[in-house]
């Protein structure tokens, strides 16, 4: 069956990447799981958690490019795209093309840079092509983009707006290893990288067929409804001025299907949408200046609370 095919690749990459990525299993399958939507994800968190070796490690285990972008606010759009440049020998201009021709792209620190920078990677994330000096230029599949923000630090950032947040599939947080995994840590990176002998699980062609797969698994019409009443939850509650998106409902529905099919699975059940709620919608939300419920409610905790009022389907 078709989810099994799916699974073995994802379980492969997940295995692979746990290498060099100690004691983070469910976030792991949780960004594979973007990977197979063919969805990007954000990653909000501290500096020295693993982000960049997470990023290399996907690309090295499914044979693809991979390259990194650091966001500073003098970063110009034509630094992440490409520019045309004029050639003095053949007295013509070609084009030098930017990082974002890659198959997996760490974009670190991306509230760094001014928004103008920021909005260049919109039409590469969504329409998945470039557009420079008019010409339009296809991007490679996969092309995924794991993006980085420092939570803590907010002087000299730009925050990122809310049209290019709803871009996101998926936002996440690494966080502190377990304590074994951090001994891990400290025995295994002492010497050399597990990076210098990591070795590739899965081919680029492998993947694409993997993730062509994904729309495939049913999702039933209660599972639908059931998606739909989370995402109009949002909508009505009074404890956010700001609902999940049609897209959003959509991201939380493919999000599901994949983790069925990672799960062995051809079919949707309600635990596969709970597990993928709070990662998918969290960062699709806005809550109000005044709660009169509770004022220290994270958007990870609203997204909870209403998964948790909402009944699931039971049949």
């Amino acid at each position: 069956m078709y989810c099994e095919t799916v699974a073995k690749t994802a379980k492969e990459i997940v295995d692979n990447v746990g290498k060099t990525v100690y004691g983070k299993e469910n976030e792991i399958r949780l960004i594979v799981a973007a990977l197979l939507c063919r969805g990007h994800v954000l990653l909000d968190d501290i500096p020295g958690t693993g982000k960049t070796t997470l990023a290399k490690a996907l690309a090295r285990s499914v044979s693809a490019e991979g390259k990194r972008i650091q966001f500073t606010p003098d970063l110009l759009p034509s630094d992440v795209t490409g520019v045309n440049y004029f050639n003095q020998k053949t007295a013509d201009f070609v084009f030098r093309r930017g990082p974002v021709f890659t198959n997996i792209l760490l974009a670190d620190e991306i509230n760094r840079t001014t928004p103008r920078t920021q909005s260049a990677l919109l039409e590469c994330m969504g329409e998945r092509q470039a557009t420079i000096d008019g010409v339009t230029y296809p991007l490679d599949e996969p092309f995924f983009v794991v993006a980085t923000q420092n939570p803590i630090e907010s002087q000299g950032t730009f925050p990122l707006p809310e049209a290019q947040m709803d871009r996101f599939f998926m936002k996440l947080s690494l966080g502190y290893p377990p304590f074994e995994a951090e001994k891990e840590i400290l025995t295994n990176y002492n010497a050399s990288s597990p990076l210098d002998t990591l070795r590739p699980v899965c081919t680029k062609e492998e993947l694409n067929a993997a993730s062509a797969q994904v729309p495939q698994i049913t999702v039933s019409d209660p599972i639908k409804a059931y998606i739909i009443a989370i995402a109009d939850a949002t909508r009505q509650s009074d404890r956010l001025r700001l609902g999940v998106s049609p897209r959003g409902t959509l991201a939380l529905m493919k999000a599901s299907q994949a983790w069925a099919a990672m799960s062995g699975r051809d079919y949707v059940i309600p635990d596969d949408v709970k597990k993928v709620a709070v990662p998918v919608l969290s960062h699709r939300i806005i809550t109000r200046s005044q709660n009169t419920i509770r004022l220290t409610d994270t958007n990870e905790q609203v997204i909870e609370a209403i998964v948790d009022t909402v009944r699931a389907p039971v049949d």
